[in-house]
């Protein structure tokens, strides 16, 4: 049945230094293959069903998506500080689990070679941060900025990027990113949607029912038309790079 995810065994992979018993969401496309590929980053809560969806949203537009468990060597719990900290060293073992897939993605024969990143979140720094680590186009999605946003984008593959513009979090990241992009030369599209906020893109709340008021109060969650548009956007530059 098309978007119904499948998980696989990742931990194979001859990249050195991954998680132990790494895995991974699937979701194929309909018809016959190839398709090109897309590793799917999740946000700091990890994997949940609204992740899960958009693997498999991305598998209904055509592309062979793949959401890697960053937290496989120990959950969320014990993950989450250790990920963060990959995530602004530029280094650590969440990226080599990123790389896994994307090597997945690459040599399975359901896929053209053809491989983008798609984060939402804190997927989105890292989708920001291994766009010049070999994948042909990446989508940031409200991610964190690095400190030194042009050594990231050194080399970097077409980013197409979505920001909030009532996300107190990232107030003027999506400027400086445009600014950055431009100044890499770096083929791109980013947009601020003003009644937006972080985790606009999702289609229902994230995160431990505790928390969700808190969250709400923050003014985080689903705004449908700004997600509305920001998926066309998002699918629109994939097909354009990945569809080649």
């Amino acid at each position: 049945m098309l978007g119904m995810t499948t998980t696989v065994d990742l931990s194979g992979s001859p990249v050195p230094g991954i998680s132990r018993g790494l895995t991974g969401h699937l979701a194929r496309p309909s018809g016959d293959g190839p398709w090109p590929g897309v590793v799917v980053l999740f946000e700091a809560f990890g994997v949940e069903p609204v992740g899960l969806r958009q693997v498999e949203r991305l598998a209904a537009a055509g592309y062979l998506a793949l959401m890697p468990d960053l937290y496989s060597q120990g959950g969320a719990r014990r993950c989450l500080v250790s990920t963060f900290r990959a995530l602004s060293s530029g280094q650590g073992r969440a990226y080599q689990d990123i790389e896994a897939a994307r090597q997945w993605l690459v040599d399975s024969p359901d896929s053209t070679g053809r491989v983008a990143t798609v984060g939402f979140c804190m997927g989105g720094g890292f989708a920001l941060m291994t766009a010049n680590r070999g994948f042909d186009a990446a989508a940031v999605n409200y991610g964190q900025l690095p400190s030194d946003l042009d050594a990231a984008l050194t080399g970097a593959c077409p980013i197409v990027g979505s920001y909030g513009g009532s996300d107190r979090s990232l107030k003027g990241a999506a400027a400086a990113l445009e600014q950055g992009l431009e100044r890499a030369g770096v083929p791109h599209d980013v947009k601020e949607y003003p009644n937006a906020s972080h985790s606009f893109l999702n289609d229902a709340e994230v995160g431990p029912r505790l928390l969700r008021p808190l969250i709400r109060i923050a003014g985080m969650g689903p705004e449908p038309a700004s997600a509305a548009d920001a998926w066309q956007r998002i699918e629109a530059f994939l097909g354009e790079h990945l569809q080649r």
